[in-house]
């Protein structure tokens, strides 16, 4: 039997061992599902289910397997004496390693999978780069893995397992960015989270899920295998086949401090790179309203049609949201988006030249449509694509209105928020953007305030026109 044939066949009896662990599952495969439906009950009213959170619910995926499923089936083995029945066989000693990571991967993928049925049941959309979220999610996989021998080579009993992973697994719920959102942790807690594995993985996948996939995410992605990395190393040296040696008599201890030390280099590495940016809950939550930018008793004209520039000059500009901020991002003129985010524009562009909801006749509601194409990225935060659509956008309008009758039109969205129709939100997958499926407030107010700030670079040129 070659080496291939052995892995294969050594992981397929760590998988019957394992199903045989009812602990080992209910840590395996109930919990992600537990978390996942306790996502949704708390973000169902999201304007687009789960789809931000998608990189916190495969992180804990991973992050479950790796402080209680794999060590206690690790322990649990080695103290029935499996483990020492393994060492006194002719298959080497790495066969048996390679084949209890294969398959504690194949577990959690397994688990993640079945985490992405049930997420597509409540209807969250398919993720924007699936296979940059497969690799995301094995690195996460083998970084969690890594540090999850190490709790099996400290634990002495499976009750040992429980305690050490609850140090581990809470934490890194609470203040790692797993379970709570960064944006919603006070300021210190976000930069002791740069200490916590947990947000580089919900990092690096949520990346691939709603922002522009691996290229953003190479600090994370190098993160997580440093952390693997160590783990893996140091748990090898604490290696132990037998359940009645006990962790405090072996010798190797201090192996233990690169194990713990690589998430301290990592940390520190990115607090010194600057990487750690404080995000404040209320700039990504914003749903400002036509009362904050225009002045009060301000008459209304009767159509947008009896539109006056006079009636412009009723709006406070300088109060809407800076282009360079998170809210109604508008990329810089001479910005570059990356290739990839480059080539999914492009795509865009393509397709809204055949996209119904652009071409209705009504023009209020064209424009209001047009301009939906940008508030479902800025809701959903999707990094780049967010601050470079807007700029394709107010080419396509400018050209099909003409600058008077557009600076009318905008005006009139505006002012309007809560009128139109919203059904171009719910069919922008034909554009390759997630569609909207839940309430529309947010959406709503992000259409608003582009139309303020498409308006106020059509005054500007008007005014600039004007001086020369």
């Amino acid at each position: 039997m070659n080496s291939l044939s052995l892995v294969v066949a050594q992981m397929a009896l760590g998988l019957k061992l394992n199903f045989r662990n009812r602990m080992a599952v209910i840590y395996g495969y109930l919990f992600p599902l537990i978390f996942l439906v306790a996502f949704w009950a708390i973000w169902r009213n999201d304007e687009v289910p789960l789809a931000l959170h998608l990189g916190q619910l495969l992180t804990v995926t991973v992050l479950g397997g790796a402080c209680f499923g794999l060590p206690t089936t690790l322990v649990s083995e080695r103290e029935r004496g499996v483990w020492r029945r393994y060492a006194i066989t002719p298959t080497p000693v790495w066969v048996f390693i390679a084949s209890l990571l294969s398959a504690r991967y194949v577990l959690l993928l397994t688990a993640a999978l079945l985490q992405l049925a049930l997420g597509f049941a409540f209807g969250m959309p398919m993720p924007l780069n699936p296979l940059s979220l497969l690799a995301a999610f094995t690195v996460a996989a083998m970084a969690f893995i890594g540090f999850g021998l190490v709790i099996a080579m400290l634990a002495d009993t499976v009750p040992a397992v429980q305690a050490l992973g609850q140090c581990i697994f809470l934490p890194m719920l609470m203040v790692g960015g797993v379970a709570v959102p960064l944006s919603s942790l006070p300021d210190w807690a976000q930069h002791l989270s740069a200490f916590f594995p947990g947000r580089y993985a919900v990092e690096a996948m949520q990346a691939t899920v709603t922002g522009r996939g691996l290229s953003s995410a190479a600090f994370d992605l190098a993160a997580l295998l440093l952390i693997g990395a160590a783990g893996g190393l140091a748990a090898g040296m604490m290696f132990r086949w037998d359940g009645s040696e006990r962790f405090a008599a072996r010798p190797g201890k201090a192996w233990l401090l690169l194990a713990v030390g690589m998430w301290l280099v990592v940390g520190a590495a990115a607090e010194l790179q600057g990487r750690v940016r404080t995000i404040n809950a209320a700039d990504t939550e914003a749903t400002p309203e036509v009362s904050d930018f225009r002045g009060p008793g301000t008459p209304m004209p009767a159509d947008w049609e009896a539109v006056t520039p006079a009636d412009f000059a009723t709006i406070a500009f300088d109060r809407l949201p800076p282009d360079s901020g998170i809210v109604a991002p508008i990329a810089a003129p001479d910005e570059v988006p990356d290739p990839l985010v480059a080539t999914q524009i492009a795509d865009i562009d393509a397709a809204l030249e055949h996209w119904p909801p652009g071409r209705v006749a009504d023009p209020v509601q064209r424009v209001r449509n047009w301009l939906s194409v940008l508030a479902v990225p800025d809701v959903l935060q999707m990094e780049q694509m967010e601050k470079f659509l807007p700029l394709l956008v107010f080419r396509h309008l400018r050209e099909m209105f003409g600058d008077p009758d557009l600076a009318k039109l905008l005006y009139w969205v505006a002012m309007h928020p809560g009128e139109g129709d919203d059904t171009a939100m719910r069919h922008l997958d034909a554009l390759g953007l997630p569609a909207i499926s839940g309430p529309m407030q947010k959406p709503r107010s992000r259409v608003m305030l582009y139309a303020f700030k498409f308006l106020g670079r059509l005054e500007a040129a008007q005014k600039s026109r004007g001086t020369r």
